[in-house]
C-alpha cells in the first residue's frame, strides 16, 4: 500500500493555485505591529492570514460601496 502524501493528507489539490504574487512594504514599526499581533493570537500563516483579511475588507468595503443613479455632492443639492 502507498502512502499518501503530506499535501494530499491536507487537502492542498482542492484549493486554487495562487500563481500571482503580492509584495507589501512595511516600516520597522508596523512590521514590529504584525508580529506582535500574529504572535500574540498564535497564527502561524501570515500569508493567509494577510490575503483573508485584505479580501474581507475589500468585499465588506464592496457591499457599502454600490452604484447610483447620481454622484454623492448632487444628491445633497
Amino acid at each position: 500500500m502507498k502512502k499518501k502524501s503530506s499535501l494530499s493528507a491536507r487537502g492542498c489539490h482542492d484549493e486554487p493555485k495562487r500563481p500571482h504574487r503580492m509584495i507589501c512594504l512595511m516600516s520597522e514599526e508596523e512590521y514590529r505591529l504584525v508580529n506582535r499581533y500574529l504572535k500574540r493570537y498564535k497564527i502561524t500563516n501570515k500569508s493567509r492570514w494577510m490575503r483573508e483579511n485584505l479580501l474581507h475588507f475589500i468585499h465588506r468595503n464592496m457591499e457599502e460601496d454600490y452604484p447610483t443613479l447620481f454622484e454623492e455632492h448632487e444628491m445633497r443639492r
